[in-house]
């Protein structure tokens, strides 16, 4: 946390966020649910995706780039598959219909698929994968994103952030939250977010490997690299993965592909977003306690390795998100002062009363 953060208690920032939603234009209940949405995600210590991105939302909202009040349609179901067309809402009101979908799929087939084309940001996939995970089944999201990554050998960006995400339903009688593995990752070292963040903080550098300048060279400039490009994960494999996105998402959507996407920072056009939610129910291959009970088993033997040099304990997809979200569900959020003065003066445009 900053030095010079302060610390909001989460119900008090969630009705905030709402209420700016809804006064921008959001519907009662689709205010909620993206407000929700982003708390989650700094709750989980994921800033880029959490509050960070409420004033882009209110302009987006405000500027009528987005329909607050709209929740899109079904296209066309078929057996497990479903395609739903966003028809430019709130990324969170047409996920929560995808996720729905999929799952109520899953259950009648053994799998379900909702893919989604003509949305907007969705916020971190993670509250997504979730969302289908407490209906018991496995849950796997995937999104494409503005373009601000180049191909491995290129200069010039041709997708974005592409994230993927895994999560696993909760064992049998525990909590619906309840999970040993969450994976969520962008498909380039850091999401764009974690860039702002640091122009916002007013910090001059960010750490290697995280972006490159417009020539396409490694760069530790946050000025460079916001003109420049994310690095992609692993290199060309990274590279592998993001175009892989892409493809299960745009392409096989029929939605918007590459440059053709626009971005939560881009006014002259929309987003444009395609998204991706399976659901599989591990009941069909077994029991789902069989599957709880081998996923604790493979989780605790990975976990049981020696530690490297360096570090005291191995940690798996979701453990340094869960500890902070108990920190933070105790202490309140950190919300740096640049954040808080940003989203103040939304509120005083908006007549929003900002929390005490």
């Amino acid at each position: 946390m900053a030095a010079d953060s302060h610390r909001v208690a989460v119900p008090a920032i969630e009705d905030y966020t709402r209420r700016l939603l809804e006064a921008a234009g959001a519907a009662p209940d689709h205010a909620a649910l993206t407000a929700e949405c982003l708390v989650f995600a700094s709750l989980r210590g994921v800033d880029s995706h959490g509050l960070q991105l409420l004033t882009f939302y209110l302009d987006q909202l405000s500027d009528g780039r987005v329909d607050g009040k709209g929740s899109g349609r079904v296209v066309v179901e078929s057996g497990a598959c479903l395609l739903y067309d966003g028809e430019n809402a709130l990324g969170q009101v047409v996920g929560a219909r995808c996720c729905d979908h999929a799952s109520r799929l899953a259950q009648l087939n053994g799998l379900g698929l909702a893919v989604a084309r003509e949305s907007n940001h969705f916020g971190a996939a993670a509250f997504w994968g979730q969302r289908i995970a407490r209906e018991g089944m496995i849950g796997i999201v995937l999104c494409n994103a503005s373009p601000a990554v180049a191909p491995w050998q290129a200069r010039e960006a041709r997708w974005g952030t592409n994230p993927i995400c895994c999560a696993l339903p909760p064992p049998p009688g525990g909590h619906p939250d309840d999970s040993m593995w969450l994976l969520d990752m962008a498909t380039t070292t850091v999401a764009m977010g974690k860039i702002y963040k640091a122009k916002l903080n007013e910090e001059p550098t960010i750490p290697p490997g995280w972006a490159m300048d417009s020539e396409g060279r490694p760069t530790m400039s946050t000025a460079a690299a916001l003109a420049g490009f994310l690095m992609p994960l692993g290199g060309y494999k990274g590279s592998g993965l993001g175009l892989m996105v892409e493809i299960l998402t745009g392409v096989l959507s029929g939605g918007a592909i590459s440059t053709e996407l626009g971005g939560l920072r881009w006014k002259d056009r929309r987003f444009r977003v395609s998204q991706f939610f399976l659901a599989i129910d591990p009941a069909r291959f077994g029991s789902r306690e069989a599957f709880a009970s081998r996923v604790a088993g493979l989780v605790a033997h990975v976990k049981s390795a020696a530690p490297a040099s360096g570090y005291d304990e191995v940690l798996v997809a979701g453990d340094p998100e869960w500890r902070t979200q108990r920190d933070r569900l105790l202490h309140g959020i950190p919300v740096t002062p640049g954040l808080w003065n940003e989203i103040a003066s939304h509120a005083k445009r908006l007549d929003v009363a900002v929390p005490e």
